[in-house]
């Protein structure tokens, strides 16, 4: 088991080399800080802490910046654990960056969905609505409250209500291209929560081992070949001495004295 913690960016479309058009989200993963290592020793469990999301000090708790400080870095606007890893192979202090995960591996993200406010029963629950014509006097109501006896509503009874903001999880999505250069993720498809919600990347629990073929991507950056510049050389051009000798122009006065 190995995660990351990221921000949920826009969705854009990749093609591949054969010309295949491929839905991604962009997640932007920033290098975590482990911030602690969880033992059974200590905690009963075996976990590590991970710090996300760079913030000022004075807008951070003493407790958190006790934890930051401990493992050298600055204060995080977030903290999450990941359970099921490998303690042995973590310290505090350690950076995880993007290239944890590969091109191809089937992973699970988990984020907060987005908030609704208080939404009916069509809305939260995808209840039918009741005939809008002939007379009818149901159109989107919640139904029947249940028996006449014990003269209650039982538990779990869809009703309207807040909708939204619920931590989802959606399992076995693939890893598109991983951009260590600019610290981004391509995951393929959909991913839970608004943009710039946090998102949780870990291994897939239900194929943990499985990575699937990948096709490379078209890039559309096309190189350009640099040609040296060559200074010309300025050619050195000798006056010839001409045979015919310049004869002085002749004024007025020589001209008269010449007349006379």
């Amino acid at each position: 088991m190995k995660g990351i913690l990221g921000r949920k960016g826009d969705m854009t479309q990749v093609f591949t080399k054969s010309g295949k058009l491929i839905p991604v989200t962009i997640v932007e993963v920033e290098p975590n800080v482990v911030t602690q290592v969880k033992t059974i020793e200590n905690d009963g469990y075996e976990a590590i802490q991970l710090g996300f999301d760079t913030k000022r000090e004075k807008l951070a708790t003493k407790a958190s910046v006790g934890i930051t400080n401990k493992a050298n870095t600055t204060p995080k606007r977030f903290f999450r654990e990941i359970r099921g890893v490998d303690i042995n192979n973590y310290k505090v202090g350690d950076e995880i960056k993007a290239d944890i995960f590969t091109e191809g591996e089937v992973i699970d993200v988990t984020g907060t969905s987005k908030g609704k406010g208080f939404q009916g029963v069509i809305k939260r629950h995808n209840q039918s609505r009741g005939p809008m014509g002939h007379g009818s006097h149901y159109h989107r109501g919640p139904g029947s409250m249940g028996t006449m006896r014990p003269m209650r509503v039982f538990k779990g009874k869809a009703l309207p209500g807040h909708m939204g903001t619920d931590t989802v999880t959606i399992q076995n999505l693939e890893i598109v291209k991983v951009d260590l250069e600019n610290n981004v993720i391509l995951v393929k498809g959909n991913i839970p929560g608004p943009k710039k919600g946090l998102v949780i990347i870990k291994t897939a629990v239900k194929n943990p081992d499985k990575v699937n073929e990948t096709e490379e991507l078209n890039s559309y950056i096309t190189e350009v070949e640099t040609v040296e510049e060559v200074t010309p050389v300025q050619e050195t051009v000798t006056e010839e001495p001409s045979d015919i000798e310049e004869t002085p122009e002749t004024t007025e006065e020589t001209q008269e004295s010449e007349n006379n």
